[in-house]
């Protein structure tokens, strides 16, 4: 069976990518960001060096239908890093969601009037979800990071023109 292949995009107005990057390359702080993520520790390494693993939990999907009390962990790698262009990639080693051989790369765009973050995968197909399913995770998800990065941007240019 083929694997699964999905992008999503999303703009951030009035943030460089150069101010974005730093929130996006540490890789164990992604509870600040992505949405009902609760937990995000380092287990292996240093954030921002590949091969370093984070556990992230806490984390709903739209597969998870009215149990609240689901728990969806990951045990996730960084495969690689480039500060100069922006992106690296990811692989979820262990979790309980059943992705297999997920693989990710996240890269940050400059645009004319701010920038946008790109965000691909590769997965072999999970049961109990449809394309759908991932595609509205990871796309949903990626929006409510660019607003929360974008928020946190805004407050601390205000603070700096203080």
């Amino acid at each position: 069976m083929a694997k699964w292949e999905g992008k999503a995009y999303a703009k951030l107005a009035g943030c460089k990518a150069e101010q974005v990057w730093p929130l996006l390359q540490d890789f164990f702080g992604l509870d600040k960001w992505f949405p009902t993520l609760t937990t995000c520790l380092p287990l292996q390494g240093v954030s921002g060096q590949p091969g370093c693993v984070r556990f992230c939990a806490g984390f709903k999907t739209p597969v998870d239908g009215g149990d609240k009390e689901a728990m969806n962990w990951t045990k996730q790698k960084l495969l690689s890093i480039d500060p100069n262009d922006m992106v690296f990639s990811y692989s979820i080693e262990e979790g309980n969601v059943g992705f297999n051989s997920y693989v990710s790369t996240v890269k940050v765009l400059p645009e004319e009037h701010g920038c946008g973050i790109e965000w691909k995968y590769e997965v072999e197909p999970v049961e109990g979800w449809r394309l759908e399913d991932l595609d509205f995770f990871i796309g949903s998800g990626l929006q409510v990071m660019a607003r929360r990065m974008e928020a946190a941007l805004q407050l601390f240019q205000a603070s700096m023109d203080q």
